[in-house]
């Protein structure tokens, strides 16, 4: 076959240049000045004496073919910021920029406007800035009406609010929870083989986007010793990276859960003990605490805290 120019080969610079332009047009604070080479924003260290810069990198995984499957692609966005931010927020750090790379067989802007909505509601739900990203036309790596989606985020914590703080855990701490709203984004490779007969009506519910938690977080920060974000491993496996050596979780497993959940572990005779290795079980983010710091915690965040339970020796 004769190729004679880049759109022969199926990359339209028009196309991605119409996608950047579209992109800088959306009115949103939290869109930044977006078109060249790189993008930044501007720093006000005033008020810190000793500010560490933490970042972060993921994508959405598998939740993507679940979009695609019903055609909708207005919450992916939301998650690809939500798994960024919550990972910092859950550190201490105030999100203060993100970064988005969207990869392609072919710039179809109606689905990826749907994508960058979401990226952008995900900011503003953050208050960090959309500072820069990439749209990548890769006709012989995915087939038309295929994404990957990748985002970055860097944020800014004072040195000595940074969580976790290990040294002030103790054992007599109990541990509480703000909770999913639903599968957020992890466990997907199981949850679609084990949905796939079920009616779109279950798979548009896999859609429900992740919270996003730095709001809540960022207000409450000095109450909490430690904090996680649940991902990938569920409840115990992310606690476990927030917690002293020496101690243990003692969790009762006692609090009401989406019912999503219910309808995956049915479907798919899976074991209690799997459900929770791979699932979130209702839970986007955990905290450890002091006891007496419940009710004003509560009162920071401005929702109901979940009980967990309880760190013991061993």
């Amino acid at each position: 076959m004769s190729m004679s120019s880049y759109d022969d080969a199926g990359v339209s610079i028009e196309r991605g240049d119409a996608f950047a332009r579209y992109i800088a047009g959306l009115q949103s604070s939290a869109v930044g000045d977006l078109g060249g080479f790189a993008g930044g924003i501007e720093l006000d260290l005033s008020g810190y004496r000793a500010p560490v810069m933490l970042s972060a990198t993921d994508g959405v995984g598998t939740k993507l073919l679940v979009a695609r499957r019903v055609g909708r692609y207005d919450t992916v966005g939301i998650d690809l910021v939500a798994m960024r931010v919550n990972d910092l927020a859950v550190c201490g750090a105030q999100p203060l920029a993100f970064l988005d790379y969207i990869a392609c067989g072919r710039i179809e802007p109606s689905l990826l406007e749907e994508v960058i909505g979401g990226i952008v509601a995900g900011c503003e739900q953050a208050d960090c800035t959309l500072a820069g990203g990439e749209t990548a036309e890769l006709p012989d790596m995915y087939a038309d009406g295929e994404i990957d989606l990748a985002g970055f985020s860097v944020g800014l914590v004072e040195r000595d609010e940074r969580l976790p703080r290990l040294d002030t855990i103790t054992e007599d701490d109990i541990v509480v929870g703000l909770a999913s709203s639903g599968v957020h984004s992890n466990g997907f490779s199981l949850a679609r083989k084990v949905l796939d007969s079920e009616p779109d009506e279950v798979w548009n519910e896999l859609l429900e986007p992740t919270r996003i938690y730095v709001r809540q977080l960022i207000r409450a920060r000095e109450r909490i010793k430690s904090a996680a974000h649940i991902t990938g491993g569920g409840l115990e496996a992310n606690l476990r990276r927030v917690i002293p050596e020496g101690l243990s979780l003692d969790l009762d497993w006692a609090w009401p859960h989406p019912p999503i959940f219910d309808r995956i572990q049915n479907t798919g005779s899976i074991a209690t003990e799997e459900m929770r290795r791979v699932f979130n079980m209702g839970i986007g983010v955990a905290m450890v605490i002091d006891p007496d710091q419940r009710g004003p915690l509560e009162e920071s965040v401005g929702e109901p805290l979940i009980t967990l339970g309880s760190l013991v020796r061993g």
